[in-house]
C-alpha cells in the first residue's frame, strides 16, 4: 500500500474546490433545488398496511448494533497530549480543531486489523439482527471512497472500502445493514452555520450547495451497497435545517430505496434526548430516544429505538473504561422490548479497526442469555400492564385467540411464588423458558400466582412463560404487601403528579428523577394484609440536602435527604415509623418542603414490619 502524506493547506484548498464543484454538479445532475420536489407529508404517500409491511423486520428484530467509527477513532479522545472531556467523536468540536489541523489524522488512519466478518459475527453472536454504522459523522469524513470529495477514506493509507466489506459480511451472515449519516458537517466549506473556530476563507457558505453535496453522498450510499435497512440521520438541530428540508430529504431517500426506513432525525421536531416527535411537523418512521429508555414507552402504533453506549462515549476514547455490566445491558434490552421498542447498543472500534475487548466480552455474555431467551424478545409487543411489574418486565405475543406473556423476572421471589398483579385471564399453562419445566399456576383475588423453584435459572433475568385464551384482561394495578410483611414502593409503580419529574429506567437508572419542581409529588396505593408498625426507609441520591414529608393517612414523617455526592450515588436512609392499624388499601405520598427543596432521585421506599417487643 502506498503511504499518504499529511494534507497541506494548499491541498486542503484544492479539496474544497473539488467539494464545491462536486456539490454544484450534484445540484445540477442529481437533485433539483430544495422546494422543487414533492414536499407533501410523506405519511400520506403510503397506506397503513404498506407502512406496516416496511416496518415489519424492524419490529421483529428488537436488537441492533450501533458502530461509531471515523477519524476520531484514531484520536482516541486525545489531542496534543490532552484528553477531551467530552465524547470521543466530538473531539474536533470540543477542542475547536480547525479542519486543516484535524486533517493530520488522515495519514495516521490505517485500520489494517479491521475484519468485517468478525464484526458481523460479534453482533450476530450477541443476538443482534441489524448493524448501523457511521458513514459520516459530524466531522464530515466519509468512511467510504466517495467520488465527490477527497475528505474520505480513499485519502488514508487504508485504501479499502469498509462499507463494501460490511455489506458482503452482513449478507453472508443474514444481518441487516443500516447507515448512519450526519446532516451537520464541521468540515464542509458550504455547511452553515459555521463554527467560530473555523476561520476558512469562505465566510459566506451556501447551504443549498451543501445539501446538494449531501444528497450526492447519500445517492452513492444507496446505490452502491445493496438494500439498506435504515438511514439513521443525526445532527439535525441547527437552525439551517427545517421541516421542509427534512421532508424533501425523506422523499429523496425513499425515491432511491422505497423500502428503506428513515429515523425521525431527518426532521427538526425532535424533543431532545427523549427522541419523540410531536405536532404537524413530524417526519420519519420512528423515534430515537438517546441514552434513555422511556418510562412506559410511547403507546400502541409508535415505533421507537433507544440508542445507548456501552461506556460513556460513542466513538473510541481509550481513557473511558466506565463499562456497563452485562446485567445492565440485558435488562436494558428487556426493558426496551417490554415497552414496544428496539435497543441499539453501540460499540466504538479503535483506529486499528478492533472492537474493544470489554465490548466483545459483554456482547458474548448477552449472546449467551439470548440463546435461551431470544423468543421472549424477537417479534414481541409491549407489556399489557399499565405499570411496571414490581419484580421485572413483561413482553407479549398474540397469535389468533391465544396470548403468550413472557415474564422477565429480575428479582426472583424468595417465597417461591410470583404474583402477576391484576391478571384476570385463567392461566392455561406456565413454564420456565430455560428448561421447559411446567409450573403450577392459579388465579386469585390479586391476580395470577405462579409457583417457582427455589433458585432462578439466570441471576440477570429468568423468563416465565404463561399462556391463556383471549386478549389480556387486567384489573387496575394495585401493589400488595409481600407474604413476609414487607412493602416495596418503587419509582416504576408510583403515580406521578406534576409536569417536570419522571420515572427513569435503563441500566442503573430505576428511580424518580428530574425532580426539580417542588410542586411535583408521587404517591403509591397499596393493599395491606398484615397490619402493624413499620420501619420506613428510602434509597435516595442527592448532591445537596433538602426537606420532604412522607405521609400516610394522618401520619407525617419530616425528612431530610442525605448528601450522597451525585444523582447516581444512592444511599439507604431510615426515615421513621408508621402504624397501619387495619388491613385494606393505603396511600403513601412524598411531598417536597418548598422552602427547603433541592432536587433528588428517589429509587424506592420500603416499609418493614417492626417486631413486637
Amino acid at each position: 500500500m502506498r503511504s499518504t502524506s499529511s494534507i497541506t493547506p494548499k491541498t486542503y484548498a484544492l479539496g474544497r474546490i473539488v467539494i464545491v464543484l462536486g456539490a454544484l454538479l450534484g445540484l445540477i445532475l442529481i437533485e433539483p433545488a430544495v422546494g422543487q420536489t414533492n414536499s407533501s407529508n410523506p405519511y400520506e404517500q403510503e397506506t397503513p398496511a404498506q407502512h406496516d409491511a416496511r416496518m415489519e423486520w424492524f419490529r421483529e428484530a428488537r436488537f441492533g448494533m450501533f458502530i461509531h467509527w471515523g477519524l476520531y477513532s484514531q484520536a482516541a479522545g486525545e489531542w496534543n497530549g490532552k484528553t477531551t472531556s467530552g465524547a470521543g467523536e466530538w473531539i474536533m468540536h470540543d477542542k475547536e480543531i480547525h479542519p486543516t489541523d484535524y486533517a493530520k489524522l488522515v495519514p495516521q488512519f490505517n485500520p489494517t486489523k479491521f475484519n468485517a466478518r468478525a464484526w458481523v459475527r460479534i453482533a450476530k453472536g450477541a443476538g443482534m439482527k441489524y448493524i448501523c454504522i457511521t458513514t459520516k459523522h459530524h466531522e464530515g469524513f466519509a468512511m467510504y471512497p466517495s467520488a465527490l470529495t477527497d475528505w474520505c477514506i480513499k485519502s488514508t493509507p487504508f485504501h479499502r472500502d469498509p462499507l463494501k466489506e460490511l455489506a458482503a459480511a452482513c449478507k453472508a451472515e443474514g444481518v441487516k445493514l443500516c447507515f448512519y449519516h450526519s446532516i451537520m458537517d464541521w468540515h464542509h466549506p458550504e455547511y452553515a452555520p459555521r463554527k467560530s473556530w473555523y476561520d476558512g476563507t469562505d465566510n459566506n457558505p451556501d447551504f443549498d450547495k451543501y445539501v446538494a453535496f449531501m444528497k450526492g453522498e447519500l445517492r452513492e450510499l444507496l446505490t452502491n451497497y445493496g438494500p439498506i435497512g435504515i438511514l439513521w440521520f443525526d445532527g439535525n438541530w441547527e437552525d439551517t435545517w427545517n421541516y421542509d428540508r427534512g421532508v424533501d430529504l425523506y422523499n429523496y431517500i425513499r425515491s432511491l430505496q422505497p423500502n428503506i426506513i428513515v429515523n425521525n432525525r431527518v426532521g427538526r421536531d425532535r424533543k431532545g434526548r427523549a427522541g419523540t416527535s410531536e405536532g404537524q411537523e413530524r417526519i420519519g418512521d420512528y423515534g430515537t430516544p438517546e441514552q434513555y429508555i422511556p418510562a412506559n414507552g410511547y403507546g400502541p402504533g409508535v415505533d421507537w429505538e433507544t440508542c445507548m453506549t456501552m461506556n460513556d462515549t460513542w466513538g473510541y476514547k481509550k481513557s473511558d473504561t466506565h463499562w456497563k455490566s452485562t446485567e445492565t445491558l440485558v435488562r436494558n434490552l428487556v426493558d426496551c422490548a417490554s415497552k414496544g421498542g428496539n435497543f441499539l447498543l453501540n460499540v466504538g472500534p479503535t483506529g486499528e479497526g478492533l472492537i474493544p475487548d470489554a465490548s466483545i466480552e459483554r456482547l458474548a455474555e448477552v449472546g449467551d442469555w439470548m440463546k435461551v431467551n431470544s423468543r421472549a424478545i424477537y417479534g414481541t409487543t409491549a407489556s399489557p400492564f399499565s405499570h411496571q411489574l414490581p419484580w421485572g418486565r413483561c413482553t407479549t405475543k398474540i397469535s389468533g385467540k391465544k396470548t403468550t406473556l413472557y415474564l422477565h423476572v429480575f428479582d426472583w421471589p424468595t417465597d417461591g411464588e410470583l404474583l402477576v398483579p391484576g391478571l384476570k385471564n385463567k392461566i392455561q399453562s406456565a413454564k420456565l423458558l430455560a428448561n421447559s419445566k411446567n409450573l403450577a399456576a392459579k388465579n386469585g383475588e390479586d391476580g395470577g400466582m405462579i409457583s417457582l423453584p427455589a433458585s432462578a435459572p439466570n441471576a440477570i433475568s429468568s423468563t416465565v412463560v404463561i399462556q391463556f385464551n383471549g386478549a389480556p384482561d387486567i384489573a387496575p394495578f394495585i401493589l400488595t404487601q409481600n407474604k413476609n410483611g414487607t412493602i416495596e414502593l418503587r419509582g416504576s409503580v408510583a403515580n406521578l403528579h406534576g409536569a417536570t419529574f419522571r420515572y427513569e429506567s435503563g441500566g442503573p437508572l430505576d428511580n424518580i428523577g428530574f425532580w426539580t419542581d417542588a410542586n411535583d409529588w408521587p404517591d403509591w396505593q397499596f393493599k395491606v394484609n398484615q397490619p402493624g408498625t413499620f420501619q420506613v426507609t428510602a434509597e435516595i441520591a442527592a448532591p445537596a440536602s433538602n426537606g420532604f414529608d412522607v405521609s400516610l393517612g394522618d401520619q407525617t414523617i419530616h425528612c431530610n435527604a442525605p448528601v450522597t455526592g451525585s444523582f447516581q450515588q444512592f444511599q439507604s436512609v431510615k426515615l421513621g415509623e408508621f402504624k397501619i392499624p387495619s388491613a385494606g388499601a393505603v396511600t403513601l405520598a412524598v411531598h417536597p418542603v418548598k422552602d427547603k427543596w433541592q432536587p433528588m432521585n428517589l429509587k424506592v421506599i420500603r416499609l418493614t414490619p417492626v417486631a413486637n417487643p
